[in-house]
């Protein structure tokens, strides 16, 4: 419950934000031309897969990436499909609507996605690897954004890595 607070409060943190410069959109960067929509969201799955397909090699091949799935287990579970869900779609929306929609107008793609790894970071230092994967991720979805203009892609990718690996942690008991 303290998790979706945070997420709520990060999209309402947006849309406030936003009125405060003048009612600028969170959704949507003011470029001159159409906001390539499908391009966006092309490039968010893309990103998506890449980011799942690494983390499961990962798993796979590393200790340092077997360590925080099986913490995040045992912190998480246990968790249903639908709260996974609603998890997923909360983070995705809560953290994309603030740090790219609202703080990156501002601040750049660095600065947001630099402060995006540090909302990522866990409490040891085996959680390096989920913060400097965070930080590519804000990179990449900063970039996406950017260049199509309509945030729809990056939240369809950062609920789609959620999602997934949320689902795996559920699901796969790593020895």
């Amino acid at each position: 419950m303290l998790v979706m607070a945070l997420y709520l409060g990060l999209g309402a943190a947006a849309v406030v934000w936003a009125s405060l410069r003048g009612g600028a959109s969170v959704w949507r960067l003011p470029v001159p031309a159409e906001p390539r929509f499908f391009g966006g969201l092309a490039a968010g799955i893309f990103v998506a897969l890449a980011f799942v397909f690494g983390s499961r090699l990962s798993l796979h091949r590393f200790e340092w990436a077997r360590d925080p799935h099986r913490e995040f287990r045992s912190r998480l579970l246990p968790l249903t499909e639908g709260e996974i869900v609603i998890l997923a779609l909360a983070s995705s929306l809560g953290e994309e609507m603030f740090f790219r929609g609202a703080l990156m107008p501002v601040v750049g793609i660095v600065p947001s996605a630099v402060l995006f790894a540090l909302l990522h970071i866990g409490p040891r230092r085996q959680h390096w690897p989920w913060t400097l994967s965070s930080l590519a991720a804000g990179l990449l979805f900063g970039a996406i954004f950017a260049w199509s203009g309509d945030l729809t892609g990056v939240v369809v990718a950062h609920f789609t890595v959620n999602f997934l690996n949320l689902r795996h942690v559920a699901q796969v008991e790593l020895s």
